[in-house]
């Protein structure tokens, strides 16, 4: 027999609406991430994940070290192994309806969020002179030191798949040229085109659960 509690937790699940962000390294993702959030998206960072897991590990804080992380984590564990742990945080937001995934670096991460609800996939483009300029203004301890290791990273995200989830994704924002407001407006009209779409998917989830 099904607990009432189960069926709180799984219609909670099913009716999650899920936006997964990808693009390279200074595209713009976290600053559509932080307006989602102001929208009432609850943030999950899969960079905050591998940062979780160098803590656990006392490894370094550097973008070197962090990237060697991610990749061995990846070998050892599975292509979505990163996902998998996200998923199992978004299973524990059980009266989070609004969430936003901010890192997604390969497809196959992005197939194994999209069995949890609904789940879209939003990529954000820019140029490499426009992303190097957007990196030499954060103040992170994973900010590379220079354009050489800029590149490195950017080597690093290919090698692990991120180019097919930026060519397969639901929609993208080109932001070379963008305002932030006009970015946000961007951002504003695919998230209503998907809020209708969510709206629907979720009468249709209820008329067949």
């Amino acid at each position: 027999m099904i607990e009432c509690s189960q069926i709180r937790s799984r219609l909670s699940v099913l009716n999650q609406f899920i936006i997964c962000l990808t693009g390279m390294p200074g595209a713009g993702k976290s600053t559509v991430a932080t307006f989602l959030q102001s929208k009432g998206f609850h943030l999950i960072t899969m960079g905050d994940i591998i940062r979780e897991k160098a803590v656990e590990n006392n490894l370094p804080m550097d973008d070197k070290s962090l990237g060697d992380l991610m990749k061995n984590l990846r070998k050892h564990h599975g292509n979505e192994v990163v996902a998998r742990l996200v998923m199992e945080k978004i299973k524990e937001l059980e009266n989070v309806s609004l969430i936003v995934v901010d890192g997604i670096r390969s497809y196959e991460e992005y197939i194994v969020l999209k069995n949890i609800g609904f789940v879209k996939l939003l990529a954000i483009h820019a140029s490499s002179t426009i992303r190097y300029d957007h990196i030499k203004l954060r103040d992170r301890s994973d900010t590379p030191s220079n354009h050489e290791k800029f590149l490195q990273r950017d080597e690093r995200e290919m090698s692990v798949g991120i180019s097919k989830a930026i060519a397969l994704a639901d929609e993208s924002i080109s932001n070379n040229d963008l305002s932030l407001i006009e970015l946000k407006n961007h951002v504003e009209v695919i998230i209503k085109k998907w809020s209708d779409e969510y709206d629907n998917w979720k009468q249709k989830s209820f008329l067949t659960t």
